[in-house]
Parts: C-alpha cells; sequence; structure tokens
C-alpha cells in the first residue's frame, strides 16, 4: 500500500530508480555514494552524512522544479540543518517555489518495491465518517487485513488498546503510530454492520497489490454504465485494467465511473495507459499531454546527472552504460517529451466518465483526469483534489533516495496549474458506511443519478451525511488529514530517449 512512514516521515511506496529503465536495465554498481562538487564546499570533508547534505543541495540547485531563484551552496549551507528532512523543509520554504513544494521527500530506498505492486504492510487504511466514527476506508484483496476478515465500512473502536477519538490528540497520536508505524502487527477492535464485535490481531506480511478493488456494471434506462475503484498506479496493474474493460467492452457500457477516492497516484506509464483505455480512437496520434521538465535540464546544463548511472540498451540495440544526463529533456515529440494518444482496447463509444476525487486523490490521478478533460465529457465528484500537477523520478544518494519535483504536465490544451487541486462539479462527502459499488453510496449515487437525469440531485444531505454542521465536517476533514499517510506522486516509469 502507497504510504508515507509515520515514524520517519518518509514514503512508503515503489518506482524504477533509472528513468526509462526496464527489465534489461540495472543500476551500476559503480556508481558514487554521494556526490561531492569539491570547490563548493566549505571544508573538505569524508563525513558521509554531511556529504549526503552537500549532494542533496547540490542536486537540487540544478534539477529541482523550482531552482530558479535558489541560494548559493555557501548561503544555503546544507551542513547547518539536523537531518536530511530539514533540509527537505527549508527547500519547501524557498521563496522560489511560491509554497507550492508539499511534494519532497527523502526514502530509504522501500518506495520501489511497492511501486511494483508489492505490499509490506497490513494491507488496509481508515479515516473518520461524518458522525465521528473511525472506519476502515479500504482493504487489499489478499492482504494480512483481509485474510482476518476486515471490510470497507467496518467501525474500529480500539487499536492497538486505545481509543478511537477524533477529538483526542492522544488516540490521533496512537492511531497514526499504529497504524501507519512499522510496527510487527496491530490489535484492532471493531463493529461489524449489525453491530457484531469483533477482536484481531494483524501481522504485518508481503502481499501483492491489486490496485483495481472493484469494479461493476450497472443499467441506468438504457444505458449500461461502467464503474471501477482504482487505488494506486503500479506498474503491475495492466493485467487487471485491461480484464475490467473487456468485460466494460463486452457489457456494451457507454458511460464510466472511475474511483480514485483513495488514489495518491504512482506510475506516469500506467496513468497513461489508463488514460488510452478510456480515450476515443478519433484522438490516435494527438497529443495527449507534454511534460516540462525544468530549464536546466532542458539546456542540457544539469551536469551533475552524469553521477546517476545505469545499464541500458541504447538506441543501437547495444547494452552499455549510461547516466541520467544522457537524456534529452526536451518538450518536444522528438524527445520522447510529448506523448500521443493510442488507443488500448476494444472500448469505444465512451460519452461520459465520471471521476470519484477527495483530497486523497492526487499526481498520476490528476494526470489521468486532465489528460481527458479536452476530449470527452469529464465530471468530477466529491473533493477538491490534492493538486499535484508534478512529477519526479529518484536520485540515489549514498543509501537514501531523493525525491524532488523535476517535471510538470499539460494536456494538449496546455492546461495544467492545478496547484490548488481540481475543483468538483458536485460537491459530495465520503460515505464510508457503503462498501464499494452500493448504488446508495453518496458519490457512485451522484454519478447514476446524473446519467439519468442529466444534472445531480440536490439533495443537501448528500454533502453532510449527518446532522453535523459545516464546522465539525470542517473538523473530521482536519482530523482525515492527520491520518492521510498516502503516497501522493506521479513518478516517471517511461523509457525516455537517449540524446
Amino acid at each position: 500500500m502507497f504510504r508515507k512512514s509515520f515514524s520517519q516521515n518518509v514514503f512508503l511506496g515503489a518506482l524504477i530508480v533509472a528513468v526509462g529503465c526496464t527489465v534489461s536495465c540495472k543500476k551500476s554498481k559503480t556508481e558514487p555514494d554521494a556526490v561531492v562538487e569539491s570547490n563548493l564546499l566549505q571544508t573538505p570533508t569524508k563525513d558521509r552524512s554531511l556529504l549526503t547534505k552537500d549532494s542533496i543541495f547540490l542536486y537540487a540547485k540544478q534539477t529541482y522544479f523550482w531552482n530558479v531563484g535558489m541560494p548559493n551552496y555557501d548561503t544555503f549551507n546544507p551542513r547547518q540543518y539536523s537531518s536530511n528532512n530539514a533540509i527537505i523543509a527549508a527547500f519547501k520554504a524557498l521563496p522560489s517555489t511560491g509554497g507550492k513544494d508539499k511534494y519532497s521527500f527523502i526514502d530509504d530506498g522501500s518506495v520501489a518495491s511497492q511501486l511494483s505492486g508489492a505490499g509490506e504492510d497490513y494491507g488496509f487504511s481508515a479515516n473518520f465518517d461524518a458522525s465521528d466514527l473511525l472506519r476502515v476506508t479500504y482493504v487489499y484483496p489478499g492482504s494480512p487485513a483481509d485474510q482476518q476478515g476486515l471490510k470497507r465500512g467496518y467501525q474500529l473502536t480500539k487499536v492497538n488498546g486505545g481509543g478511537t477519538s477524533r477529538s483526542s490528540s492522544t488516540d490521533i497520536s496512537n492511531l497514526n503510530a499504529s497504524i501507519f508505524g512499522d510496527n510487527p502487527s496491530i490489535s484492532l477492535s471493531f463493529l461489524k454492520p449489525g453491530g457484531t464485535s469483533q477482536d484481531v490481531v494483524i501481522n504485518r506480511g508481503s502481499y501483492n497489490i491489486n490496485p483495481v478493488l472493484f469494479s461493476n456494471t450497472y443499467t441506468v434506462g438504457a444505458k449500461k454504465i461502467g464503474y471501477i475503484v482504482f487505488n494506486s498506479f503500479t506498474t503491475n496493474a495492466s493485467t487487471a485494467l485491461d480484464a475490467a474493460f473487456t468485460k466494460f467492452t463486452t457489457d456494451g457500457v457507454t458511460e464510466l465511473v472511475v474511483d480514485l477516492r483513495y488514489n495518491g497516484g504512482g506510475s506516469v506509464a500506467t496513468s497513461e495507459l489508463f488514460t488510452n483505455l478510456i480515450a476515443p480512437p478519433a484522438q490516435n496520434g494527438k497529443i495527449m499531454y507534454t511534460t516540462y521538465w525544468t530549464k536546466t535540464m532542458q539546456d542540457g546544463n544539469a551536469t551533475i546527472l552524469q553521477n546517476q548511472k545505469f545499464y541500458a540498451k541504447g538506441n543501437d540495440g547495444v547494452t552499455r552504460l549510461y547516466s541520467y544526463s544522457d537524456y534529452s529533456y526536451k518538450p518536444t515529440m522528438a524527445a520522447g517529451n510529448q506523448e500521443t494518444f493510442a488507443k488500448r482496447g476494444a472500448l469505444n463509444g465512451l460519452t461520459r466518465v465520471y471521476f470519484l476525487v477527495t483530497r486523497s486523490t492526487a499526481s498520476a490521478s490528476e494526470l489521468l483526469i486532465n489528460n481527458l478533460k479536452p476530449v470527452l465529457d469529464v465530471k468530477l465528484i466529491g473533493k477538491t483534489t490534492y493538486g499535484k500537477p508534478v512529477g519526479f523520478f529518484s536520485i540515489r544518494i549514498d543509501k537514501n533516495d531523493l525525491y524532488i519535483p523535476q517535471f510538470q504536465t499539460k494536456n494538449q490544451l496546455d492546461q495544467g496549474e492545478y496547484f490548488a487541486g481540481m475543483t468538483v462539479d458536485k460537491d459530495v462527502a465520503d460515505d464510508l458506511t457503503k462498501d464499494f459499488g452500493d448504488p446508495s453510496e453518496k458519490m457512485l449515487a451522484q454519478a447514476l443519478y446524473y446519467s439519468a437525469n442529466n444534472n445531480f440531485s440536490a439533495l443537501a444531505k448528500d454533502n453532510t451525511l449527518s446532522s453535523t454542521s459545516g464546522a465539525v465536517r470542517q473538523q473530521i476533514d482536519a482530523a482525515n488529514e492527520k491520518l492521510d499517510h498516502g503516497f501522493k506522486g506521479m513518478v516517471e516509469t517511461r523509457k525516455l530517449r537517449f540524446k
């Protein structure tokens, strides 16, 4: 499950370490552990922690999306910071970011396995509902939580012996440490629908992430409406996505509901694949989106990337040692940074797509939505999305992976400034009391209602889902943000072109 580590404030997710690296490409064992430009250093040193801090700054100086206006090495003085995370925090506070960077982080190297679809945790998440009850939001099939019978909507009453009060800072801290920390096991007490209680102990374990949590086809009048819950853009998602869309084709689906309410993103290539499953074939060959790397990288001046080396097959088919600096970062089709539509599958004739979204919907999810906005009737239902039109690849420094935004994507209309999130067409609160696919679940219900009536239901209760006031609703949303440790990233996993 893509998520941040609570204890170290890093992400646990995944990606392909070398840009464009395929199964035939691997990192060089001779790659330097840390990059040093000695002429910039205050004092020469062999201290690996100080060299790592130097390298974090020097890579950012040449590849950070907001590197224009960054101070020089002596002014910034990376060695003054107490930790690598403190340096990242200082980047985010730079005036050049305009307060937009809520994305950069340092990882311990565990991200790579999970983007490939390898789960290493309990396999579930939780949020507070509109009645202030803590409920399970989703469970990955085959995960330790699934094996213990945990289901979406179950009310959690105790977690590792602690309470589940939204208003208790002690409870919130315990929930963060217990559910999202790195403990080997977790004890839960929960209520099932109907009031039956159960106590379980879930041991952390390995499982294969299947990001398609649910799919179904609904009949609305004479229409067939497809519905798919897609929870993370793993690189192993193609088989499950193809199977779901094959069924939609057989069912004669003409409208589609894509549930991304907890999807914080992942692989750019998977987002592109998903786009092509939905897009009309008439768009084939037309621009889908353009990737705009930093100007320093576009101009070939990010010389520090020579230190990030890997083996890969070149344009002549010969495997040799390359570096990140051997790629072209110009925003052109020739450089491989303008993707075109290429229809995938046989689902043709979609007239409208509804996206179910929340503040947890980010990055590769937003890329999917933005790609399709110019070419289909797109409706957003739920809450304003997270807002992450920028992405990155990993930079290996000693035993760390540095993730700082290096590119922004824009669709064929050159739209892509949704740093504040994508606003919705219908404001609806997440209904945790209903399972995925229940036609009465408020988000899905609005999509089905619109399909039947060509407008949204005006019922105010769809947004509150209870008698709670607007102020209380805001407090619940704020508490849920404290429990939101989901990975939010758009990771470059395509095979870029060599110069």
